[in-house]
C-alpha cells in the first residue's frame, strides 16, 4: 500500500531530483478566467492526446498561431479529426467557457468537447484549475495493487498530506514516469521491488525553459508563467500525462 511514508519518501526523492517547480506549480494552479485561455489549454490536451509532450508542443503553438491569424489548423496540423475538434472548439470558445463557468462538475462537462475522452478529460480539468486525478495507465496500476480507484486512493493521500489531489496525481504518475516507482512491478509485486530510488541519481532536471519531460524522455517544465502563444501557462510547460491516450489506456486496463 502507498502510505503516507511510502509518499513522502517519492515526494522527496522527486524534489532532490529538481522536480519542486513542478509540485508548487500544481499546488498553486489558478482556474482560467477567459475563453481563449479556456480553449488554448484544450487544444493543448488534444494535441497532447497519443503523442510525446516534445512532438506535441510545436504542434500546439502552430494550431494556436494559424487560430490567431484566423486561419484554420488545418492548414497547419494533417490530423484530420484532431484539427476539425481544434477549429470547433475555437470557434464556439465563448460558449463552451460559459457552460464550464456554470457547472460545478467541471470533469464531466468536458466530456462534451470534441476529442477529449473519459481519461483525457480529467488531463484537461487538472489544466484548467479543478481538483482531480487522471486515471490514466500508471495510477490505474497502482490503485489496483492498493484494492481501490486512481480517485480514492489520491483523496487519500490528499487528506493525508494537505496536498490538493491534483498534486498528489502529479507526483505519483512523475515518480512513475520516472522510474523512481515501477508501476508494473508494484501491481505484480509490491512496494518492495518497485521503489527504485537510485534511478533519480542518473536524472538531471533543467528547470529553466523547455518541453516538460513525457515518458521519461524529454525536460521538465519549469514554473508556471504567462506565455505569449495564447496558453496562459504555455503549451510546454504543463505537468501532465501525455504518454498514454484514452483508447491505449483502455486497451491496458483490459490487459491486465
Amino acid at each position: 500500500m502507498i502510505t503516507v511514508k511510502r509518499f513522502r519518501k517519492l515526494e522527496g526523492a522527486l524534489r532532490a531530483a529538481g522536480y519542486g517547480p513542478m509540485i508548487e506549480w500544481s499546488e498553486h494552479i489558478q482556474p482560467v478566467s477567459t475563453a481563449e485561455e479556456f480553449a488554448g489549454e484544450a487544444i493543448y490536451v488534444i494535441c497532447n492526446s497519443g503523442m510525446k509532450n516534445s512532438v506535441a508542443a510545436p504542434i500546439a503553438v502552430r494550431c494556436l498561431a494559424a487560430l490567431a491569424a484566423g486561419a484554420s489548423v488545418r492548414t497547419v496540423f494533417g490530423h484530420p479529426g484532431k484539427s476539425a475538434a481544434i477549429d470547433t472548439i475555437w470557434q464556439q470558445r465563448a460558449t463552451l467557457f460559459e457552460r464550464f463557468s456554470r457547472e460545478n462538475d467541471k470533469v464531466d462537462i468536458l466530456s462534451e468537447l470534441p476529442w477529449i475522452g473519459p481519461v483525457t478529460r480529467h488531463h484537461l480539468a487538472k489544466n484548467l484549475g479543478a481538483d482531480t486525478a487522471k486515471p490514466d495507465v500508471h495510477l490505474e496500476r497502482l490503485a489496483r495493487r492498493d484494492k481501490t480507484t486512481t480517485q480514492t486512493l489520491c483523496r487519500r493521500l490528499a487528506r493525508q498530506t494537505g496536498y490538493r489531489i491534483a498534486t498528489i496525481d502529479s507526483i505519483l504518475w512523475r515518480a512513475c514516469a520516472d522510474g523512481l516507482l515501477n508501476s508494473r512491478r508494484y501491481e505484480a509485486e509490491g512496494w518492495k521491488a518497485a521503489f527504485r530510488p537510485a534511478v533519480l541519481e542518473t536524472i538531471k532536471v533543467d528547470v529553466t525553459d523547455g518541453p516538460e519531460r513525457k515518458g521519461g524522455s524529454d525536460p521538465p517544465l519549469p514554473e508556471a508563467k504567462t506565455s505569449v502563444d495564447g496558453s496562459r501557462n504555455g503549451v510546454a510547460n504543463h505537468a501532465q500525462q501525455n504518454d498514454f491516450d484514452d483508447a491505449a489506456i483502455a486497451a491496458a486496463n483490459m490487459a491486465s
